[in-house]
């Protein structure tokens, strides 16, 4: 079977240009630590550029459950005592975004600044 040397060439661009675009997505990822400990977040202000996607852990070093909530951020997640937990955050434009811990509101609170 005879090969076109257009076939091949538009196979070598769409190669190059595959590779071009998953590079740039992985380019467009962040991801970002914090703890919860005697019910306060650890930084309680994190930051991550605009418009990428978040991959945010949360560790709760203490022995009780809190629940990870942000209304801004439309997330709600358990995060069990002595847990960990994995989410990821759509791309935001440059904002300051409020999360807090629904069982200590009063103390658990912080910031997740998109600049």
């Amino acid at each position: 079977m005879k090969t076109s040397g257009k076939f091949v060439l538009a196979s070598s661009i769409g190669a190059v240009t595959l590779a071009a675009s998953t590079t740039f997505a992985l380019a467009e990822q962040a991801s970002l630590s914090i703890s919860i400990k005697d019910h306060h977040f650890q930084p309680a202000e994190i930051h991550a550029p605009a418009n990428t996607l978040i991959t945010l852990v949360v560790r709760n070093l203490d022995s009780t459950p809190e629940e990870f909530e942000s209304k801004t951020l439309r997330v709600e997640k358990l995060v069990a005592g002595n847990g960990t937990i994995t989410m990821q955050i759509r791309p935001l434009a440059i904002g300051r975004y409020r999360f807090f811990g629904d069982y200590h509101e009063d103390t658990a609170e912080g910031y997740l600044v998109i600049e």
